[in-house]
């Protein structure tokens, strides 16, 4: 299916266990990622993984979204920017360059949506919800990655079965693994701030 911008294209071909359809592909957020492989090297399919199950979280909590190409855009260019940092910058302290990624992005390919990008990249650890400017974006971003991180620990509402069919359709592949090995490192280094992207 093509999107009405042609910014991204999902193919729904796979029906998740809460009987909605799963975003398969979405070509925007495959082509960020590709373009990063080398960067994120052993840690591609991991991270991979858990942008496609962030941005089905996403959909699970926005009506129609699969069928919004904008919105769809939107929230695939935050999925796939969001930790990129990590890799990138070579810092746990990655919101920054994270937005800085995808703010070059957005300027390179003539995309708009900046503000609401770079507000979903740098609310996304925010522990409290967001109620500030573009939250009907921000907010369903932040509660996704939340769901993912924590394993579906924390899920919103979300039926569990859902929950076991994003992660049986794109398994863990060591990303949580990955993140506990970057806390312990952070945390050597900076005991007073080991995770500097959480907010309030």
């Amino acid at each position: 299916m093509t999107s009405r911008d042609g910014s991204a294209r999902d193919c729904l071909a796979d029906r998740g266990a809460w009987g909605k359809m799963l975003l398969e592909r979405v070509d925007l957020l495959d082509r960020v990622l590709d373009t990063h492989a080398a960067e994120l090297a052993a840690d591609f399919t991991g991270y991979h993984n858990h942008c496609y199950r962030v941005l089905n979280l996403c959909a699970a909590q926005v009506p129609g979204l699969g069928n919004d190409g904008a919105t769809l855009g939107q929230f695939a260019l935050a999925a796939a920017f969001h930790d990129l940092g990590i890799w990138t910058a070579h810092t746990f302290d990655y919101l920054a360059p994270s937005a800085a990624l995808a703010c070059d992005h957005l300027a390179c390919a003539g995309h708009g949506g900046r503000e609401e990008i770079t507000a979903m990249i740098g609310e996304h650890h925010k522990i409290t919800r967001y109620r500030g400017a573009g939250a009907g974006l921000v907010e369903p971003f932040r509660r996704a990655d939340w769901i993912d991180v924590s394993l579906g620990v924390l899920s919103f509402g979300l039926p569990r079965a859902h929950l076991r069919a994003l992660f049986a359709r794109w398994p863990n592949a060591g990303f949580h693994k990955r993140l506990a090995q970057l806390t312990w490192q952070r945390f050597r280094r900076h005991p007073l701030s080991p995770i500097p992207v959480l907010k309030w």
